[in-house]
């Protein structure tokens, strides 16, 4: 831990072993202890609400315990409890892409079936847009990760000619529970089952269709290949067989859309 500076109160709590998470996108390390995970940011709205969100969830759905947060020069220190099970982008779980969607709709399924009565968090879209706004004003859109399509011939001028698209063309929101970035390294399972839920700084009340569509386009990619082996041959069309639904196809690419901002 030299080159990782931690508060000395969370350094009493865990050991001296551990591992970097090396999955995912998001700018915060993540430190892999045994029984325990580390996660390291900068101080802000994300990560204040990320604490908020687990402890109100407690109970109400698997999602990790907050043993400590602490703020330090800067930088958020979250202790949390390490979920069981693994990451459903792991091997077991792609090469049997039957049973994943299954796992993927019992994990939306559970979001949906959450009561949203005292729920404070938005994520609606009103709120989106406003947090996109933010991104675009302060050149913090990733145009190096984005859908190929997206930007430039055939698609948009730039972010801010998409926030314009965004804001006129705006969907019927059906609220639920919505994860806000319901993607596979963030859905956990254990022994076929979805064991938990981890980054949850976007959780709060939204359209459904929000996580169908990040669900889906992470299904797509980690499918193609794009984070590791290839699965060709299976279809991510197979989720919404597995949601017994129709897909609002939309809505879905108002969605994905939405996402190429954050």
């Amino acid at each position: 831990m030299e080159t990782i500076q931690i508060p000395d109160r969370i350094k009493r709590m865990i050991g001296a072993d551990y591992t970097i998470d090396q999955i995912g996108m998001s700018s915060a390390s993540v430190l892999l202890f045994p029984k325990q995970v580390l996660k390291i940011q900068e101080v802000g709205e994300e990560a204040r609400r990320e604490v908020q969100v687990m402890e109100w969830l407690r109970g109400k759905l698997p999602v990790p315990e907050v043993i400590c947060y602490e703020e330090k020069e800067g930088k958020s220190y979250l202790l949390m409890s390490r979920l069981p099970g693994q990451m459903v982008c792991e091997k077991d779980y792609m090469k049997n892409p039957e049973h994943l969607v299954s796992v993927l709709a019992e994990g939306l399924t559970m979001l949906w079936r959450t009561d949203l009565a005292d729920c404070r968090f938005d994520s609606s879209i009103e709120k989106k847009l406003q947090m996109a706004a933010y991104q675009i004003d302060r050149g913090l859109v990733d145009l190096d990760n984005v859908e190929p399509e997206t930007f430039g011939e055939g698609g948009f001028q730039n972010p801010e000619k998409l926030l314009e698209w965004l804001i006129q063309n705006k969907p019927k929101e059906e609220y639920v529970l919505s994860h806000g970035d319901f993607c596979l390294p963030n859905i956990f399972a254990k022994d076929g089952r979805i064991s938990g839920f981890i980054d949850l700084s976007k959780m709060g009340y939204g359209d459904k269709y929000q996580d169908i569509a990040l669900c889906y386009r992470s299904l797509k990619h980690n499918m193609e290949g794009r984070y590791g082996g290839e699965w060709k041959s299976f279809h991510p069309d197979k989720l919404f067989d597995a949601l017994h639904i129709r897909p609002d196809w939309d809505k879905i690419r108002y969605y994905i859309l939405l996402d190429e901002l954050f």
